[in-house]
């Protein structure tokens, strides 16, 4: 089952849908696949949307609503309706699109290295028409860099590219997402750090992609510095929240803030563009982890 959360995202979630149905076609038959979409609006709204794919899914398209505007509670919903259903529960985000190889890619290694869970890369993709800067300078890869070699064990995985045994989900009914973290963001990352505590054996798949569709109001300097400066707010909350301590965070924070000013120099002096956007939005956030010892808590975009 592909267990998908939506809010208020009618058309990207039609093309997420007529995208994974071009992945289940690339398994020939291989596994009988489902889809779980969770509506977290509080008056349906994705309902024509599913009614639409109505007979599409072998195991069917299943709708739920949750209507708390809670991300966390959203998904709790989604895997636990997707885990009585299926082996495995795939999940991505409703402003994604699989590739083709991204189910065949999952189970591929899943088979190969017989992990619990199974993790991809995102890849973000802008609008035409965005301006050059954004793609000119590394605004679209902060918080999905990945450098693992394939099938490596990782610590962690993300909900918009994993796949994670419905059998090990049921076995663990403590771990779930916390609703404290469903409005601040990091839910994911908590989550799947306390599954790997718990024993649960998790690996990469370089194959196993899913890209996200950035809307044009994201492409603005406006946006990317909030994003950032919420980014560094909640990796201070998910690391900490996992067992980091505050003051390995505060080192984390000062490298980054160390990095960010040398960064505009540094390219200066090799002959290239300093990237002051880039510069001002890397600081942001180190402030935003810095910030976090204070209590404040940057709500997600």
């Amino acid at each position: 089952m592909v267990a998908i959360c939506t809010y208020n995202r009618n058309g990207p979630l039609s093309s997420l849908l007529d995208a994974l149905l071009v992945s289940v076609a690339r398994l020939n038959n291989r596994a009988a696949v489902g889809v779980v979409i969770v509506d977290d609006s509080t008056d349906g709204k994705a309902r024509d949307v599913v009614d639409r794919f109505d007979g599409r899914f072998e195991l069917g398209i299943h709708y739920r609503v949750s209507g708390r505007q809670n991300i966390s509670i959203a998904r709790n919903v989604a895997i636990k309706a997707a885990s009585e259903k299926a082996d495995w529960v795939a999940m991505t985000d409703d402003d994604c699109e699989p590739s083709p190889e991204w189910l065949e890619a999952l189970l591929n290694t899943q088979q190969f290295t017989g992990a619990d869970a199974i993790t991809g890369l995102m890849i973000r993709r802008p609008p035409p028409g965005s301006p050059q800067w954004i793609t000119d300078e590394p605004f679209l890869q902060v918080g999905v860099e990945r450098s693992e070699e394939d099938s490596a064990i990782v610590l962690t995985a993300a909900t918009h590219n994993s796949m994670i045994s419905g059998r090990w989900l049921r076995e663990h009914p403590t771990i779930r997402f916390e609703p404290q973290m469903g409005a601040i963001g990091g839910e994911d990352m908590v989550f799947y750090r306390a599954a790997h505590a718990a024993g649960l054996n998790i690996r990469y798949s370089r194959r196993a992609i899913v890209y996200e569709n950035e809307p044009q109001s994201r492409m603005n300097l406006r946006f990317q510095l909030h994003s950032f400066f919420w980014h560094g707010n909640s990796s201070y909350i998910t690391n900490v929240c996992s067992g980091i301590t505050p003051g390995r965070m505060m080192l984390h924070a000062a490298n980054l803030l160390r990095r960010a000013c040398m960064r505009p120099i540094l390219r200066i002096f090799h002959g290239q563009r300093p990237q002051l956007r880039y510069c001002l939005a890397s600081v942001l956030r180190a402030i935003g982890i810095l910030l976090g010892p204070l209590g404040i808590r940057v709500r997600h975009h």
